[in-house]
């Protein structure tokens, strides 16, 4: 009973990324810029999707529903974090706090990924089934598809999240990271957390590896179409589609694995830092600068809603 009441009583703080004032101010600036560039090009991504009727289309819902993902995710980590750089000492988290982050952490990074994995299949009737993609990519499905990304990544994120925040944590300490990731948390517990390492595993597995082995063999049958394309035209239009998209994927899943996949025994807080950064403000940035850079739909129709804006 005395260990369940200093359970409740606990609280986390966050390693600051430097004991230096000067440098952690720095690192407020260059994150809080980071975040609201996220957000501002997410959003707008998100926006002229909507407001676009001739964006209307199964490729551009999922872009559509990738960029709300991503202001969601970014949502999750920037503020505290942004807090707890300004003000180490003050920005304590609660354990219910510190496993509500982590649930919305896992539930929005894997929609994320699995995500990727259902426009990667969406390509891929584009490019090898064009005469029948509005017959197997019906908006019903479409839909279905963008639910049940949310729905097994939210079963995936609830069973871990659980199955972690039982474990007994005896006292106050400082978690080796900027928010409540899963190994940081699990090395503050009071336990033997093997079997919890090995479930952790098993997700990362589901999430990461089964998808991008599907959205692998995706490319294969999409390079296999595109080289079979005569036009050098046509071939640059094909690959133009999914550039974008392969460059997403290539940094979501880089950075995932590095964390996620290798053995619990040689994490390495310092280089957990240094990746976590990179998926969790770099990237959401990267996002909407490479699919707006590199699809000239999503550029005209960008340019045309500047110019209404400025007009009205």
């Amino acid at each position: 009973m005395e260990a369940t009441n200093q359970t409740g009583m606990i609280r986390f703080h966050f390693r600051p990324f430097s004991k230096l004032p000067e440098v952690q101010m720095l690192i407020f600036v260059a994150f809080l810029i980071m975040y609201l560039v996220s957000i501002g090009g997410n959003g707008s991504i998100s926006l002229i999707i909507w407001i676009n009727h001739s964006l209307h289309t199964p490729m551009y819902f999922f872009l559509a529903s990738l960029a709300a993902l991503e202001i969601c995710y970014s949502s999750t980590i920037a503020p505290l974090t942004l807090a707890s750089v300004l003000s180490a000492e003050r920005a304590l988290i609660s354990l219910p706090g510190c496993g509500a982050q982590m649930f919305f952490f896992i539930f929005l990074g894997s929609a994320d990924c699995i995500l990727l994995a259902v426009m990667a299949y969406d390509r891929f009737v584009a490019i090898c089934h064009p005469l029948r993609y509005t017959l197997m990519m019906s908006w019903p499905l479409c839909v279905q598809l963008a639910l049940g990304s949310l729905v097994l990544a939210f079963i995936l994120a609830m069973q871990l999240t659980v199955l972690i925040f039982q474990l007994p944590f005896c006292r106050s300490k400082e978690i080796s990271l900027f928010y409540c990731d899963v190994l940081p948390v699990l090395r503050l517990a009071c336990a033997d957390t093997w079997v919890h390492e090995a479930i952790l595993f098993v997700v990362s597995l589901t999430v990461l590896t089964i998808p991008f082995l599907l959205i692998a063999l995706s490319y294969v049958f999409i390079v296999a179409a595109i080289l079979k394309i005569r036009s050098a035209e046509g071939r640059h239009r094909a690959f133009s589609t999914c550039s974008s998209h392969l460059t997403v994927v290539l940094l979501q899943y880089g950075c995932g694995s590095l964390v996620y996949l290798c053995p619990s025994s040689e994490y390495s807080p310092e280089r957990g830092q240094v990746v976590s950064v990179v998926y969790t403000f770099i990237t959401p940035v990267l996002n909407p600068l490479i699919y707006s850079m590199r699809n000239r739909e999503l550029k005209d129709a960008l340019k045309k809603t500047m110019m209404r804006l400025l007009l009205s």
